[in-house]
């Protein structure tokens, strides 16, 4: 089936020429048109208190989105409660951390944050297990996150701060498209509320994430692109390769079979997980540092080895003799005092003769 037109169940992106979808539209002059299938609804402060959880009762939290961290501070405020210097975050991603500064006014706090997936932020968690963890989440029972949480026997509470709401999509006619992306379970809800012929509907169907190829699969509808697969880490790669006609390869699980980032910024890629600041110029700081340092180094690397070359050219040259000099005349000895003598003698009695004469 060719595919010309796609419904992408995201929002636009704020900059399409910077998004992964530039190419496809570009390239092969696909038509795309961005909706998200379902919105976010706070949970009300009254609703969260039937749960009995005391946030000031918690050493960490954990976020796994901006989402999150919005929905918490939210309801702290909500709740008139606050959170100690002490308090202890532990973010999916560096920007999710950097984000942090939104709500937090200290310049030092403790913030972790995995290299690119949550089971880098997992195994982080590993490394703090004495701490009592906080998870705002959505109202799901369970998810790709806290079933990574529960394979890795970390003790937390879960805490339903929002919930998500399937959209009204009567606005589309799902027969003028060719395609239809899904990235999470909440998605094919929604698509299967507003479309419940769907599963009967010749349409291509691609989904990203084992959890939304499982909710395919309980509404008994047909997954044709599957993403990330190790050739396809991404919907539009996948998207492209099934455009060329490409093998996909195998779905990667989103628990974390990639490998570690070796920079993980002070946050678990050494042997003991650091605390890092959650501020853009104490980060901006800090890198500057960090380049600053490895150009000294760098230099003084630069010296010896010009250094030791300079040493290893002056052991190869030929060695240089030395002019020869031509030996100083020695001075005329003097005869000896008594020679002389002797001699004046001589002189003196020869002449007497000759006078005698």
């Amino acid at each position: 089936m060719k595919i010309k037109k796609i419904l992408v169940s995201q929002p636009e992106p704020a900059d399409l020429e910077k998004s992964p979808y530039r190419n496809l539209i570009q390239k092969y002059g696909i038509d795309i048109t961005f909706y998200k299938f379902f919105e976010v609804v706070g949970i009300t402060a009254s609703d969260f208190r039937k749960t009995r959880i005391h946030i000031s009762e918690y050493s960490a939290i954990i976020f796994n989105s901006k989402q999150s961290i919005d929905h918490f501070f939210r309801m702290l405020k909500d709740l008139r409660e606050t959170v100690g210097e002490e308090m202890k975050y532990f973010c999916a991603t560096e920007s999710i951390a950097l984000y942090l500064q939104n709500y937090i006014q200290y310049r030092k706090r403790k913030v972790f944050f995995g290299a690119q997936y949550f089971s880098d932020l997992v195994e982080i968690i590993g490394k703090h297990r004495d701490e009592k963890y906080l998870f705002p989440c959505s109202d799901e029972k369970q998810t790709e996150y806290t079933k990574a949480l529960d394979k890795a026997k970390i003790k937390y509470t879960k805490a339903p701060m929002y919930t998500s709401v399937p959209r009204d999509l009567s606005r589309f006619n799902l027969d003028d498209y060719d395609a239809i992306c899904l990235f999470s379970p909440i998605g094919v809800r929604s698509l299967v509320k507003n479309f419940p012929d769907i599963k009967d509907r010749n349409i291509v169907i691609a989904a990203f994430g084992t959890s939304t190829h499982a909710a395919l699969k309980e509404n008994g509808i047909k997954l044709t692109i599957a993403a990330p697969t190790q050739v396809a880490p991404s919907m539009a790669m996948a998207l492209e390769n099934h455009i060329l006609g490409r093998q996909q390869g195998s779905v990667i699980s989103l628990k974390g079979e990639s490998k570690r980032s070796k920079s993980m910024n002070m946050a678990g890629g050494s042997k003991h997980s650091k605390p890092v600041i959650a501020n853009k110029e104490v980060y901006k700081k800090r890198m500057e540092e960090k380049k600053a340092q490895a150009a000294a180094r760098r230099a003084a690397r630069a010296a010896e080895r010009a250094k030791q070359e300079a040493e290893a050219v002056k052991k190869s040259a030929p060695k240089t003799t030395k002019k020869e000099t031509a030996p100083k005349a020695e001075p005329a000895k003097k005869a000896p005092a008594k020679k002389v003598a002797a001699k004046k003698t001589t002189a003196v009695k020869a002449t007497q003769t000759k006078t005698s004469k």
